[in-house]
């Protein structure tokens, strides 16, 4: 790709749904606020809470005054620990694994780069994978249909 890829996601532990998802040449801190106002979106952010790595994107003044204005609470590990973000990175290494690590990505454009991890999201990971977690493997966002009662 014509330079780096950097993605920010939020992942909802419910269901293991991709709720919120920005993506940039850079990881600072507005690319993971816009993932978690894309989330705020998508599911709203009442009694959110969000575990993050230590990053300084996290970790900055502004990211938190969006969680504060959305009503979340920040969670993370101390230095060093991963678990409050052990299924983030889980997530990515997924994404690498089954989607990124097959094509050459250095070798496309950056909007493509971008297309592919869009649509495995929102498309395959979120839509059709089988997700573990779940009952019978459901994926994320059956999971979540069935458990609200809209499965068809």
């Amino acid at each position: 790709a014509d330079g780096k890829l950097y993605v920010a996601a939020v992942l909802d532990c419910y269901n293991g749904e991709i709720i919120g998802l920005a993506m940039d040449n850079n990881m600072r801190k507005e690319l993971c606020i816009h993932a978690f106002c894309s989330a705020c979106q998508a599911q709203g952010a009442s009694g959110m809470i969000l575990h993050s790595d230590r990053g300084s994107q996290f970790t900055s003044a502004d990211f938190r005054k969006v969680l504060a204005r959305y009503g979340a609470v920040q969670s993370m590990s101390g230095t060093g620990r991963c678990y409050d973000n052990a299924r983030m990175e889980s997530f990515f290494a997924t994404l690498k694994k089954e989607k990124l690590y097959q094509l050459h990505t250095e070798k496309l454009p950056m909007a493509q780069v971008k297309s592919v991890v869009f649509r495995y999201i929102m498309t395959y990971y979120n839509r059709q994978r089988i997700y573990t977690a779940n009952p019978g493997g459901l994926p994320p966002v059956m999971f979540r249909q069935a458990a609200r009662g809209l499965a068809a």
